[in-house]
């Protein structure tokens, strides 16, 4: 327990207050030794000298991943079940990033937030007013990952998602870009692309260009080495997308 306790609370920054704090509590109150109070104490004097000096307590990867974690629990339970399909994509995920051992860690804490009710609106509105816009992005697409696991985004599940998107404050055009990376539509390039069929060949260019600029990788800066993977594959949708109109149309 001891070496979990301090690998949980080693990069966590704003998660120890707050919704996601009260989440959190339960594991860290159960550790049979100091690591939980000295992990908490830290945390709580980082928040509170933030605080006196009205500074804002940025995100760090351990809040990434705390965050995706129970972010992720809520999209799981929206059609009703716990579908193994998806609990599966979301331990799959974690094991590409991390590794077997520390994904295994992971899904300590997992098994315990995913029995939890949780306050979608609460817990979000707190990732929101600490994490980049680039990474909420990021948590987006992640979540519609888990929805597609199973092969299918079932209406609740793109509803809480949507849900979760909105308090994010994520644009409507941003939203349905990440949405038409996961259905095979006829129009999906163009939705990817926050376009529509209606434009010219330059105004593809340059929206292809604000995207990829928009979406980039190196623009998840509050997040670890490992889930900058995961931003690479919703940028190569973009790219994707764009080389499919380019094909469609004939141009270079």
């Amino acid at each position: 327990m001891a070496k979990y306790i301090k690998w949980l609370g080693a990069g966590l920054g704003f998660t120890l207050g707050g919704p996601i704090g009260a989440i959190l509590g339960y594991f860290l109150g159960n550790a049979v030794d100091g690591d939980a109070k000295e992990i908490e104490s830290k945390q709580y004097e980082r928040q509170k000298s933030a605080q006196e000096n009205k500074q804002k307590v940025d995100a760090t990867p351990g809040d990434f991943e705390v965050s995706l974690l129970i972010l992720a629990s809520v999209v799981i339970k929206a059609d009703g079940k716990v579908d193994e399909a998806e609990l599966e994509y979301v331990r799959a995920y974690f094991i590409k990033m991390y590794g077997k051992e520390k994904a295994n860690k992971t899904f300590k804490l997992f098994n315990g937030i995913i029995k939890k009710k949780i306050s979608t609106r609460q817990v979000s509105i707190q990732i929101r007013e600490h994490m980049s816009h680039a990474s909420r992005l990021q948590l987006i697409h992640f979540l519609f990952g888990i929805a597609k696991a199973d092969g299918n985004v079932a209406a609740s599940e793109e509803k809480e998602i949507q849900k979760i998107a909105g308090y994010f404050y994520i644009s409507d055009h941003d939203y349905a870009s990440i949405k038409a990376m996961f259905y095979n539509e006829i129009d999906s390039a163009y939705k990817i692309l926050e376009i529509t069929k209606e434009v010219s060949d330059d105004e593809v260019k340059r929206a292809y260009r604000k995207m990829a600029k928009k979406h980039h990788p190196d623009r998840v800066v509050s997040v670890s080495e490992e889930h900058k993977k995961g931003a690479k594959e919703k940028f190569q949708s973009i790219q994707e997308a764009y080389e499919s109109i380019k094909k469609e149309r004939g141009f270079s």
